[in-house]
């Protein structure tokens, strides 16, 4: 099977199995979002889910939360991963946001990592979930599958495996084809034991074939 074949065939297996593909974090603007993605930093969706709606009511908007100190932000987020770093993160994020782009999460990637607390991934995150731009952001759900059924070969970094990504898969399918990895990532191909027996990519799959042939 060629590296062709194998990107071909899963493609056509998620487009026909999750033709609707989001991200599970819950927000009601850009700016919910970049604060839900900030947040989920090496922590899970449904611990940021819980702790979100307490801050957002507390902070609505990015000129509320600019008016806040990290130490006003903290108690709201003490449950988070690295709740110091990310509330330092937010209230420098905030004030930028209002004093460079008047409380407007910018469109333009390169602008939203001059942001506090914003690194490729989490721009293309907001790139790709509100503006459906054609990035591929890779977290660690899409770094461990796309290199464990063989979309990518050798990649040792995220930047790696987001351009590996980005040469086979059509850039129109790119926003969605994230959400189908980390989806699956979550469900399906999980970190430490794999439901392949369940998993409707098992012909596709580099992993899978090599367990079945050590058996």
């Amino acid at each position: 099977m060629t590296i062709k074949q194998r990107y071909e065939a899963i493609i056509a297996y998620f487009q026909q199995s999750m033709p609707v593909a989001e991200s599970e974090l819950n927000y009601e603007n850009p700016f919910q979002l970049l604060v839900a993605v900030i947040l989920s930093a090496q922590c899970t969706d449904k611990r940021v889910n819980l702790t979100t709606p307490a801050l957002f009511e507390a902070y609505p908007s990015a000129e509320a939360m600019a008016e806040a100190t990290a130490e006003e932000i903290f108690p709201y987020i003490r449950s988070i991963s690295y709740p110091n770093n990310k509330a330092r993160h937010l209230a420098a994020m905030a004030r930028m946001l209002v004093a460079e782009f008047g409380g407007e999460v910018p469109s333009d990637l390169k602008e939203l990592q001059r942001l506090p607390g914003v690194g490729r991934k989490t721009a293309n995150v907001i790139g790709a979930v509100i503006w459906q731009q054609e990035v591929m952001p890779v977290d660690t759900h899409v770094f461990r599958v796309s290199a464990r059924i063989g979309l990518t070969r050798g990649a040792k970094t995220p930047l790696q495996t987001e351009l590996q990504l980005g040469r086979h898969i059509p850039s129109h399918l790119l926003p969605i084809a994230h959400h189908w990895l980390i989806l699956h990532g979550r469900y399906v191909c999980t970190a430490r034991s794999p439901k392949c027996a369940k998993c409707g990519i098992q012909a596709w799959c580099s992993y899978f074939s090599k367990q079945k042939a050590e058996k």
